[in-house]
């Protein structure tokens, strides 16, 4: 197993829940569940898959940009910043 899986074996847990999360708001919708309830679990799924890019964020950030901070190439530096603005910039 590579060192890139074992960082992720933890999110990888977690997304087959939201996987499984989303099965059953499915199945809610099939079988006509109150819309409200309906809308409470894709609440608590879109707050789930939010708590695993926060993770995988902090990871990357843990180790991909501390790692070229670390490298002292300005230019690995620099694409790694420019990637982390991108993506906060999404997220705003």
């Amino acid at each position: 197993m590579s060192a890139h899986s074992t960082r992720h074996d933890e999110n990888l847990k977690r997304l087959a829940r939201v996987e499984g999360q989303i099965r059953g708001i499915s199945r809610m919708v099939e079988d006509g569940a109150y819309c409200i309830d309906i809308i409470t679990q894709v609440q608590a799924a879109q707050s789930a898959l939010k708590a695993i890019g926060q993770r995988i964020l902090e990871k990357h950030i843990d180790h991909c940009v501390k790692d070229a901070i670390g490298s002292k190439s300005k230019g690995e530096t620099d694409v790694k910043i420019k990637e982390l603005m991108k993506v906060l910039k999404r997220s705003c």
